[in-house]
């Protein structure tokens, strides 16, 4: 299989990336068992495809992910655009997660990173979510002096609101916002994709397929291990998945119709937002990033989008995002991908 991916260009301070990233969190967590080398074999894959944004994050597998980029692309960090996140950590006990935003808190993690990952630099830096008891000036300063040291190129900020987003900005350009963005999660589209689209932040979307459920081979809830993320997520629950279900088979019908799959056909809707826009689909396995890479090369119609947005419109989707989710979007330090 060959590729025609192609490339966009995030924030102002021109980030090129494939048009198409490839988040790596699934390789280590949430989804059931690691597999090391089919998770190698994916990331092999995906740059021999013309795949260069890769998405990491310390917190994923508590650093194993990390460990596990660095050894994928070594040999190859000149084909990587290297992305991985700091702010998260994971109480042992469970519950909420720890965010800390603290200046030598940003130091400290991007030296760890660093190490785990084999390089001397990495090309995007995200705080994986605010720091509600931290103000961001602190946070992003200390962020833009790792760029001033050239241990970081580029700044990003996931799951921020507009308000952070703004402060974000006036301290340093933010190249880019990863929130999740997909068919059956539009909450973005309300306040935060102007703002940063006016602040010239390129948009990264995670789960662009919904947590695979927009790929339609999910269809009842005891498909899923009970130690997949999703066992407990409020959209694959009983009292939701049959609505949620029917959403998935009119994205499915007008997939079949157009001779794609449903994922596919997901991401396609996600590429169609616009130049600036670079959904990074998890996988770890090669199988399904041949599928999900071949979105790059479909295009929809305006006939296409008027149905998806009959089939989708904001709010659409039965259930919360995440299950410990603060109401309303951005800075919701309870969330975990």
């Amino acid at each position: 299989m060959t590729s025609d991916l192609g490339t966009r260009t995030l924030g102002r301070d021109g980030l090129t990336v494939s048009s198409l990233g490839l988040g790596c969190m699934g390789m280590s967590q949430s989804y059931g068992p690691a597999d090391r080398d089919e998770s190698i074999a994916t990331i092999h894959r995906a740059l021999d495809l013309g795949v260069t944004l890769l998405d990491t994050a310390d917190v994923y597998g508590t650093g194993h992910n990390e460990e596990l980029v660095g050894e994928a692309i070594a040999g190859r960090r000149d084909e990587v655009v290297l992305a991985t996140k700091f702010a998260m950590s994971r109480r042992p006990e469970g519950g909420a997660n720890v965010i800390d935003g603290r200046p030598e808190y940003v130091r400290q993690c991007i030296d760890a990173s660093l190490r785990r990952l084999r390089v001397d630099h990495v090309d995007l830096y995200y705080q994986h979510r605010v720091d509600p008891t931290v103000p961001i000036e602190d946070t992003i300063g200390a962020m833009a002096e790792l760029v001033q040291q050239g241990k970081v190129r580029h700044l990003g900020m996931s799951e921020a609101s507009a308000g952070s987003l703004r402060r974000a900005a006036a301290v340093h350009p933010i190249t880019a916002l990863q929130s999740e963005w997909s068919l059956w999660t539009r909450d973005l589209e309300e306040e935060v994709l102007g703002v940063a689209r006016e602040l010239g932040i390129g948009i990264v979307p995670y789960s662009p397929l919904g947590r695979g459920f927009l790929t339609g081979s999910i269809t009842s809830r005891d498909q899923l291990p009970e130690d997949d993320f999703r066992y407990t997520h409020p959209r694959f629950q009983d009292d939701t998945m049959p609505a949620n279900l029917r959403l998935v088979q009119a994205v499915r019908e007008l997939a079949e119709a157009k001779g794609v799959t449903a994922a596919q056909l997901a991401l396609a809707w996600v590429l169609s937002r616009g130049p600036d826009v670079v959904p990074i689909p998890g996988t770890k396995r090669r199988s399904y990033l041949e599928d999900n890479v071949a979105a790059a090369a479909i295009e929809l119609g305006e006939d296409d989008l008027a149905r998806l947005e009959v089939i989708a419109p904001p709010g659409v989707a039965a259930g919360g995002r995440y299950r410990n989710s603060a109401p309303g979007y951005g800075d919701s330090p309870e969330q975990v991908a």
